[in-house]
């Protein structure tokens, strides 16, 4: 799971409903990870930190990533790591999440805004449609319902 730090407690509340899922996912087999880079070791590393975070990217079945007022450089380079593997490997499956949020355009700055917009049109390009959401309740409904057709 991935987003820019702005959207930390909707990572929380995501990871903990889906946690909770694993009880009836389990029935059928299926266990979700999540995967998180706040969960991993800051140590020095004989690449950069971000490589480490890559890496459980690559062996993934499922990507979801988070949006609000930003991309976040991190985020989009996850996103490409994981857009990489799927052209390579047909895995993983790709969700993108954009919060449809009230802000206050007057105090975003501008670089924040255009990188969300600049990763739109990429999206675009590659014939991605991404999902909006409204609040944490909608988007947990909408990646269940997701996940529950790639079960299905």
């Amino acid at each position: 799971m991935a987003s820019s730090s702005e959207l930390e407690k909707d990572r929380d509340a995501f990871d903990l409903y889906f946690r909770q899922q694993n009880d009836r996912l389990r029935k059928e087999g299926i266990y979700l990870e999540i995967v998180r880079w706040e969960n991993f070791l800051d140590a020095m590393s004989d690449t950069r930190l971000q490589d480490e975070y890559n890496e459980p990217i690559r062996d993934c079945d499922v990507f979801g990533s988070l949006f609000r007022t930003k991309t976040g450089k991190f985020t989009e380079e996850e996103f490409d790591v994981a857009h990489g593997q799927f052209l390579e490997t047909w895995k993983p499956r790709i969700f993108t999440f954009f919060e449809n949020a009230d802000v206050k355009m007057g105090e975003l700055p501008e670089d924040d805004v255009n990188s969300l917009f600049a990763f739109k049109k990429k999206l675009r390009e590659l014939g991605h449609f991404h999902t909006q959401y409204n609040d944490i309740e909608h988007l947990k409904r909408q990646f269940r319902d997701q996940l529950d057709r790639l079960i299905g």
